[in-house]
């Protein structure tokens, strides 16, 4: 299982850097026609660059939640004790997967909605940016889980906390 959560990282990973070079060709594009006349201007860039821009803002935040540097803001020192660091790692995880469960629970409504219109400059449709919503709260569920899982074997095998 874990090797298949790592490919999906990975994806993750190379898909938003797709998505970064991707939004370069609109942006240049729009400055291009804006500044410089060497190409028509196009309504249809800015529309792009706006799907694009949402969908690396939310699979950036899937990245992070992976990584631990998203949701996660250390407030309270640190303890020498395992069930205390323990209990303050659940507290973020269960607060990250119910935010991931609305998200994934509300998207889910959200991306109906979307599947019912379509983009009125450039004719997509609009599933394609409401379609991220359920899939961050379903990426986000899943890292987490596997955030508990990793902390419950921390835990469980006695090692050091942040260890390993």
């Amino acid at each position: 299982m874990r090797f298949l959560v790592d490919q999906y990282y990975r994806f993750l990973r190379i898909l938003l850097t797709a998505l970064m070079g991707l939004l370069i060709i609109p942006v240049a594009m729009q400055i291009l026609s804006r500044y410089t006349g060497m190409i028509p201007r196009y309504i249809w860039t800015e529309e792009i660059a706006r799907f694009c821009f949402v969908w690396i803002i939310l699979i950036g935040a899937m990245i992070a939640v992976r990584d631990g540097t998203h949701f996660d803001v250390d407030v309270l020192p640190h303890s020498t004790s395992a069930y205390v660091e323990f209990a303050s790692k659940m507290f973020v995880h269960i607060a990250i997967l119910c935010l991931a469960l609305s998200f994934l629970w509300w998207g889910y409504d959200f991306g109906i909605l979307g599947s019912r219109q379509r983009s009125e400059i450039s004719g997509l449709p609009m599933i394609t940016i409401y379609a991220g919503w359920p899939i961050a709260g379903a990426t986000w569920t899943l890292f987490t889980l596997e955030k508990i899982w990793d902390e419950i074997q921390i835990l469980r095998n006695g090692e050091e906390h942040g260890a390993g």
